[in-house]
């Protein structure tokens, strides 16, 4: 039996939970007091595809919540860490993420760490790896850009989730099979065999465009300026480790500019990719 289970901190006496799908509406109202942009729907589809905790108060309130995600069958992807603003310095996310690491402790792991939490992670023994660079805005314009990608079919699904793979290190069906019903695709195809890929699905203030995978920036900009295009003078995200160059040039003449930036953090063996690249996360949590 985990032990543990309560906790008291500052004169909040809180009780750790597994995360349900009727904790939605409070999980949501978590979100909007910390500005993250996750609606009711993307908390569905977390928690769908995930395992998680929340924190509660005496009268029920939901004041922390983190989460894990299996990616295969020996990495773990760990997100939607949030903590009220008001517990944020007495110690609940070190609380929360002690159960997330015992959850996970046989699997390596891999997180986006913003600013405020890098900190905490760096002393659970997370390294980092690089940095992620959160672009949106309304997308105002339609950058010239190659045209060598089209609209992905139905047989494209299963080279889609090779091709990710292969980017990532690890086989991500399980987000893939929630990720294609509800999201538009392109492809970019060598002898009739996907190269490249990018899905485009509604997430947060509007659309966020990811996974991106792609040989080149040019092929990744070729996959993503169909979606910018279809959703011109709408809100686009997209999350890039590109550092800089043509890619994120492109978002910046779309209207989709610099935002913020997180740290790409992992513990343990953490697979590199291959002669693909990940240009665009399906989100923060998700990788």
């Amino acid at each position: 039996m985990r032990a543990n289970l309560t906790k008291v901190l500052d004169s909040y006496e809180l009780t750790l939970t597994d995360m349900l799908p009727e904790d939605v509406p409070r999980l949501y109202e978590l979100s909007i007091a910390v500005n993250w942009p996750h609606r009711p729907k993307d908390w569905e589809m977390a928690i769908n595809l995930g395992r998680g905790y929340v924190a509660r108060d005496e009268i029920g309130r939901v004041l922390g919540s983190a989460m894990w995600f299996p990616m295969g069958e020996t990495l773990a992807s760990i997100g939607m860490v949030i903590t009220s603003p008001r517990l944020q310095d007495h110690g609940a996310g070190r609380w929360l993420m002690q159960h997330v690491l015992a959850d996970t402790r046989a699997r390596s792991k891999v997180l986006n760490a913003t600013k405020a939490a890098y900190r905490l992670y760096l002393s659970l023994g997370f390294s980092s790896r690089t940095s992620v660079f959160q672009h949106n805005g309304i997308a105002s314009k339609v950058p010239d850009g190659p045209d060598h990608a089209r609209p992905m079919l139905a047989d494209h699904a299963q080279a889609i989730v090779a091709l990710d793979a292969l980017a990532y290190g690890a086989d991500r069906r399980a987000l893939f099979e929630r990720l294609f019903p509800v999201s538009e695709g392109t492809v970019i195809l060598q002898d009739g065999i996907v190269c490249g890929f990018a899905l485009c699905r509604e997430f947060g203030r509007g659309r966020v465009i990811g996974p991106v995978v792609a040989k080149t920036e040019q092929d990744a900009i070729a996959l993503i300026r169909p979606h910018v295009i279809a959703h011109k003078d709408q809100f686009l995200r997209m999350d890039t480790r590109a550092e800089g160059g043509l890619l994120r040039r492109f978002l910046d003449e779309a209207g989709i500019a610099f935002y913020d930036t997180v740290t790409t953090m992992t513990l343990g063996e953490v697979p590199h990719g291959g002669s693909v690249t990940t240009y665009g996360l399906a989100n923060q949590a998700f990788g």
